[in-house]
């Protein structure tokens, strides 16, 4: 892990650029207090997105039991809910969990995987909504379904463009007191008032499964130290773009990308975050 000092990057950065300076200052935040991100999320992706928090200097926790996701969310910097394997038990968990992050003031991310797919994973999905997550994360067709139009989902995948979403994002942002980020090729941030706009990324990220779900936790960490939920999500959005773009570099496909990407994590710096990070 490189330098972890924000305070000359962010000088160089423009003050027309605000965003790019509050994700250099998350980016070290993160570094500085290796938030524990409680994560209630699925098989597949378990061990991605605790290794995407230790790369970026986070400290990941795994919890799903229903006698101590309370507990835990209580000593938790974050709450990640994914819904993307569902059990009655796992939905159980989630709910005690996002209440409790409620009542402590604890952010928390809802990531509405394959919402659309099933009516128990949509009606769970909303159920969890109407708890008021920090930041709901999903692509176009997941947020399309939570919102009530269920056309263009197909699995987890998104038939849908961001822009298409941009409108029920705002809905559900102004609804529920949420910040919304819809994924794509290009990724927008809204909390019914302001939009934000992500270009990074890269086009083989899509081919490794669960990297949406490692953004989300990445969401979390950033979440915990940024409280300003918009400049959190735009922060993770950008870092893992970057971090993305230079895995691809020199990644030869999907499965050295998954390598690549935890590395370019951990040696992700602030002067490279200022110079490569697109937000408007």
């Amino acid at each position: 892990m490189t330098d972890v000092s924000s305070s000359d990057a962010t000088a160089r950065v423009p003050a027309s650029q605000p965003l790019v300076a509050a994700a250099l200052r998350t980016l070290t935040g993160v570094r500085a207090a290796a938030p524990l991100v409680h994560n209630i999320t699925n098989y597949v992706v378990m061990n991605n997105s605790a290794n995407a928090l230790l790369a970026l200097g986070a400290s990941p926790a795994m919890v799903h039991a229903l006698e101590e996701v309370e507990d835990f969310t209580s000593i938790s910097s974050a709450l990640v809910v994914n819904i993307g394997t569902l059990s009655p038990s796992w939905v159980s968990a989630m709910q005690r969990a996002a209440v409790r992050a409620g009542e402590r003031g604890i952010p928390w991310v809802l990531d509405p995987v394959g919402a659309g797919a099933t009516a128990y994973r949509t009606d769970t999905a909303r159920a969890l909504l109407a708890l008021r997550p920090t930041v709901l994360r999903g692509n176009a067709s997941e947020i399309l379904a939570v919102a009530g139009d269920v056309g263009g989902t197909k699995g987890v995948d998104s038939t849908a463009g961001s822009e298409a979403a941009l409108e029920a994002a705002t809905i559900l942002a102004q609804r529920h007191g949420t910040t919304v980020v819809i994924t794509g090729a290009e990724d927008i941030a809204t909390d019914g008032a302001r939009v934000v706009r992500c270009g990074n990324g890269h086009a083989l990220m899509p081919r490794v499964t669960g990297l949406g779900c490692s953004l989300s936790a990445v969401t979390g960490a950033c979440l915990a130290v940024e409280r300003d939920a918009l400049h959190a999500a735009a922060a993770a959005l950008a870092i893992f773009g970057v971090a993305g773009e230079l895995a691809a570099a020199q990644a030869a496909g999907p499965g050295s990308l998954q390598v690549a990407l935890l590395d370019a994590l951990y040696t992700l710096d602030v002067d490279t975050l200022a110079s490569r990070a697109r937000l408007s």
